[in-house]
């Protein structure tokens, strides 16, 4: 059976890595435009400026969109259907990731629904994921 795919930190995407490992979600933001945005990057998609900072998101968010997968991805046979969810953090960016501690079902994944972070190990990196508010 294959393994989960872990992803590989870089250079730039580093900062946020490290956070994740400290429980914290890190996003960027412009020091020019004031806009927050996500994935990690060193120029600001708004306005393109280089004068960016790393700072600690509130880890709340909404879920925006899902698909449910009921074919499993290799080193997710166990896990079929998952969800894929698109969420829209507090501060404004959305970012794709998966969810924990709900149903995978259309009934239980209603969109809007407030989330918060949690983080999930696999293999070197810490993982964010998002679980119901509430839960």
């Amino acid at each position: 059976m294959a393994s989960k795919m872990t992803p590989v930190p870089t250079p730039e995407t580093k900062p946020y890595w490290n956070g994740c490992a400290a429980g914290e979600l890190r996003i960027q933001r412009c020091t020019d435009c004031g806009k927050p945005y996500f994935y990690p990057r060193p120029i600001c998609p708004s306005c393109g400026s280089t004068s960016v900072e790393w700072f600690t998101a509130s880890g709340k968010a909404t879920l925006y969109s899902y698909v449910i997968n009921h074919r499993p991805a290799p080193g997710f046979d166990e896990e079929a259907p998952y969800a894929i969810a698109v969420v829209q953090l507090a501060e404004g960016p959305r970012m794709m990731t998966n969810l924990v501690g709900v149903p995978n079902t259309p009934e239980a994944l209603v969109l809007d629904m407030p989330l918060r972070v949690t983080f999930e190990q696999r293999g070197d990196v810490s993982l964010p994921v998002f679980t119901p508010e509430e839960a």
